[in-house]
């Protein structure tokens, strides 16, 4: 009798696979990964903030404000933490707003530096910059790898013969979809001004 049920487990092993009995989880794994590259990539840049506005600082005392707001801006976004395998859409939201509020402050403060040529000149500066500048490269890419693995999961979810699977056995809920906040979105719209 278990040879029996052996072999009928074996003959359907090939349709089984077929039908995301073994890629529904895979491709929920993939999205929680993806998740985390992007922390990775938010937990980068925040600690590179600090020696950012240290060299800034002895350079720009007068900008003060655009400094603090940085550290605070920074200091919000790093006491959200969201897990990946049981994030929200709220709690998505939440946490996007926080790193965009994070992204204006940074944009800030970059202007300072136009206001600063000997800043502009300093080395260490230029250094943190290209770094920024890279972080905000790599951040962009983990968010794409994110969209897209949040992508492929909720097809698995939601299109036939897979969604009957996961109907069956998992019973997975599609993921909330990466997207700009109100302010990101609004600012998006405008394009931009080149000045000569």
């Amino acid at each position: 009798m278990k040879n029996r049920i052996l072999v009928l487990a074996l003959m359907l092993m090939p349709f089984m696979v077929g039908c995301g009995i073994q890629s529904l989880p895979q491709s929920k794994n993939a999205t929680e990964a993806a998740l985390a590259e992007v922390n990775n990539q938010y937990k980068r840049r925040a600690d590179l903030i600090p020696n950012l506005v240290n060299v800034v600082k002895g350079y720009a005392k007068h900008e003060e404000a655009t400094l603090t707001a940085v550290t605070e801006a920074r200091a919000k976004a790093t006491s959200m933490q969201i897990d990946p395998s049981k994030v929200t859409p709220e709690q998505l939201a939440k946490f996007q707003q926080a790193q965009s509020g994070l992204s204006q402050a940074l944009g800030r403060l970059m202007v300072v530096s136009e206001q600063y040529p000997q800043l502009k000149a300093d080395q260490n500066f230029r250094d943190l910059q290209a770094q920024l500048e890279g972080t905000e490269n790599r951040i962009t890419i983990a968010r794409q790898r994110y969209i897209e693995t949040i992508n492929a999961f909720n097809n698995q979810v939601s299109v036939p013969p897979t969604s009957w699977t996961n109907a069956i056995m998992y019973h997975f809920e599609k993921m909330p979809q990466w997207d700009m906040t109100p302010e990101e979105k609004a600012s998006a719209e405008k394009a931009p001004e080149v000045k000569f």
